[in-house]
């Protein structure tokens, strides 16, 4: 695959996707939303305590982290965890029996064909790998951390004497490529508000289901509305605030950090310091308001 190939195509379908998804809206009002939520769903787990083990048990002290957010790696579900890589890991071509879909924490990380020119994706760069397909994983920096997703498992690493091809291509795109919306171009954002969503991918086969990054600006102080009955959020980067629902209890949730809910959910978040990146896989729409 070449760079410029994959940057091209990538990049037009977002665009494609963005401007579809733009025209959709919420399924609620405001008000419907806030009468409906009687037993809130909201749950978070920070970073620090996720729990983490041997990704590759087989390569031994070798072997990246692996630390489950949600889901179960080892099992038949949809799951999504935690990659990390000491600074210069570099794992031998193998393939995977399950594709996956990544992003970018922390680090540099460089995901393609054994034979490819290395290209350093940085952090909220966004991959994907299909499953079969020979390719190695290369990571450097002081600290790297990828998050990863899969539609079901076990996740399994396999050699590449059994690579098969499945008809999917690979995408690597750079933070710098992102296609970015805001509130003037997309009625999922509130006009009053700076936030900003890219639509990332899209499932071919489960109705709904999808994959989006969301941008919140630094002083943003508002709400994330969520209508699927699937939703994952992992923050990126930066640092929000969130507010739990009833208790009112504060958490800040850092780079790696997880909050979920079913069905109707409302997120309140804040965030003083910096801009957030957080990414979202979700089987429906999603509102940000300030």
């Amino acid at each position: 695959m070449t760079v410029i190939k994959i940057i091209c195509s990538l990049a037009i379908v977002g665009i494609l996707f963005s401007c579809t998804n733009s025209k959709e809206k919420t399924e609620k009002k405001d008000s419907e939303v806030a009468e409906e939520i009687q037993s809130p769903t909201n749950k978070v787990v920070l970073s620090s305590e996720i729990v983490w083990e041997k990704l590759n048990p087989a390569r031994g002290d070798k072997s990246p982290q692996a630390g489950t957010i949600w889901g179960d790696r080892k099992g038949a579900v949809a799951t999504g965890f935690l990659a990390k890589f000491v600074d210069g890991f570099s794992s031998p071509p193998h393939i995977h029996n399950v594709t996956y879909r990544a992003v970018v924490i922390k680090g540099l990380v460089h995901n393609d064909d054994p034979n490819a020119e290395t290209m350093w994706m940085k952090p909220g760069s966004f991959w994907t790998q299909p499953k079969g397909e020979s390719h190695i994983t290369s990571a450097k920096g002081k600290e790297n951390i990828a998050y990863v997703e899969i539609d079901h498992g076990p996740y399994l690493v396999k050699p590449i004497d059994q690579a098969f091809d499945n008809d999917e291509s690979p995408v690597n795109i750079d933070v710098s490529n992102i296609v970015w919306l805001d509130g003037t171009k997309t009625n999922w954002i509130d006009s009053k508000s700076n936030a900003k969503i890219s639509f990332l991918w899209k499932h071919k086969k489960i109705k709904g289901l999808k994959g989006l990054f969301v941008k919140l600006p630094k002083g943003f102080s508002g709400q994330l509305k969520s209508y699927g009955d699937i939703f994952h959020a992992v923050v990126i980067q930066g640092k929000a605030n969130y507010k739990m629902p009833k208790t009112e209890d504060r958490k800040q949730l850092d780079a790696g950090s997880y909050f979920t809910s079913k069905h109707i959910a409302i997120h309140t978040i804040s965030s003083n310091e910096e801009d957030i990146l957080i990414y979202i896989r979700t089987n429906g729409n999603v509102k940000i308001t300030n």
